[in-house]
């Protein structure tokens, strides 16, 4: 069956999709909105809201769309699933019932707890002066913004000042941090499990690994990513698949049962402890820039898989994987995370090796050239026979891309490095 397919958003994520769905030989015509100028060359951007549920399902109506895919959390939680089901267009990403499961971490542990999904020990507060006290009484532990804050939610504290702090830092971020999640601090390697769900089977992707921190060694504040690589060697296949069973089975039957069919991506941050994987968040999209390595990973046509997923019909499977590993090496503005520079011209896109794949994120076409136009600029990707091979390659194409105040990671993978066998 042929498909005409709408992509909604427009950072490195997008682009990501937009290049692996453009590969599928079902794919009729790919309209992004509002995209980017890396999506502009895979098919039509459009002038599209988003986060307007009535007008993506205007617009999708209007042009006979087959399949609406949604990249970020914001229209999901505006509830843009809603509106297309109500049109009677098939769409990759949950209701806004479903997406809470990302839009409010207090309702997320409420699903953990009734599936049994195993997390780490928590406390939900919307009083900052009562939180202040149980977080110095803790010492050690993790403040969660309840609602969505562009992956920047979330604090980590070691000592009893820093807690206090980030009880402090979480409250003022309005409407996001008017209820706060407080929890346990786990230690172990943090991992992303995630898995395409038609609201009753699953298949789970690679395992990868995301790289939040802006600075190497994991220091200074929290990213939405600054890199990432699959496939994470922390856990086996049969240990990914046990993950599948304990974790993404049970929360899909808690949401049915709750009259909330999640079709999309359920993706699970995971904490690898001693005692065995916990569920650090859930998150109810792809992650970003964990996408840009796994739609070079997947090693099969993803559209299928997005359109059955969609339209409820999903074979449980194992999905095939490309052999050898891939990196993601983020290229960030000047000022990121705070406050990035923009409108700084980007140089030397066209020397990147033919080996290495370039997604762009917050660029903008300006008089015929490209220029900054967010934190997260773009991702430089590549793939290797195994991941020391994928990490050279990603870094010799990050050594072409040049533009003021350009800065990233150099220790992307490193982790999986010394891991690996």
């Amino acid at each position: 069956m042929d498909v005409k397919v709408l992509l909604l958003g427009s950072g490195g994520r997008e682009h990501a999709l937009a290049w692996k769905l453009s590969q599928s030989p079902r794919l009729t015509q790919l309209l992004c909105g509002p995209g980017n100028p890396g999506t502009a060359k895979l098919g039509t951007n459009v002038p599209l809201r988003a986060d307007s549920p009535e007008a993506v399902a205007a617009f999708a109506k209007q042009e006979a769309v087959d399949l609406v895919v949604v990249g970020p959390e914001a229209p999901l939680v505006a509830g843009v699933a809603d509106a297309l089901a109500a049109a009677g267009i098939p769409c990759f990403g949950p209701v806004a019932a479903g997406a809470r499961i990302e839009g409010s971490k207090a309702f997320a542990k409420e699903i953990m707890a009734e599936a049994g999904v195993p997390t780490a020990a928590f406390r939900t507060f919307t009083d900052v002066a009562a939180a202040e006290a149980y977080a110095v009484e803790q010492g050690r532990i993790v403040v969660k913004a309840d609602g969505l804050a562009a992956g920047k939610g979330v604090i980590v504290a070691h000592d009893v000042e820093a807690a206090r702090a980030a009880v402090r830092a979480v409250g003022a971020m309005g409407v996001a941090g008017q209820t706060m999640v407080l929890e346990e601090l786990l230690e172990g390697e943090e991992v992303s499990a995630m898995a395409l769900c038609d609201g009753e089977r699953y298949a789970m992707l690679p395992l990868s690994q995301d790289h939040k921190r802006v600075g190497e060694g994991d220091s200074g504040p929290n990213t939405g990513g600054m890199g990432a690589y699959s496939p994470a060697p922390f856990l086996s296949a049969e240990q990914l698949a046990e993950v599948g069973e304990r974790v993404v089975a049970p929360t899909l039957a808690v949401l049915r049962r709750r009259g909330i069919p999640f079709r999309g991506v359920l993706y699970a941050g995971l904490m690898l402890t001693r005692s065995g994987p916990k569920v650090l968040e859930f998150n109810a999209r792809f992650g970003d820039p964990e996408t840009q390595v796994l739609m070079m990973q997947l090693g099969e046509d993803l559209l299928p898989l997005l359109d059955a997923c969609a339209r409820g019909a999903l074979a449980p499977r194992t999905l095939v994987s490309a052999p050898g590993a891939s990196v993601g090496v983020v290229l960030a503005a000047r000022g990121y995370p705070d406050a990035p520079e923009k409108g700084q011209r980007i140089d030397g896109l066209d020397a990147v090796p033919e080996d290495a794949t370039v997604f762009l994120a917050g660029v903008e076409a300006r008089d015929g050239a490209l220029v900054t136009a967010g934190g997260r600029v773009l991702t430089v990707c590549a793939r290797g026979e195994d991941l020391a091979r994928a990490r050279e390659r990603a870094y010799a194409a990050v050594a072409a891309v040049r533009f003021d105040g350009m800065h990233f990671r150099r220790d992307i993978g490193a982790r999986g490095m010394k891991a690996a066998p």
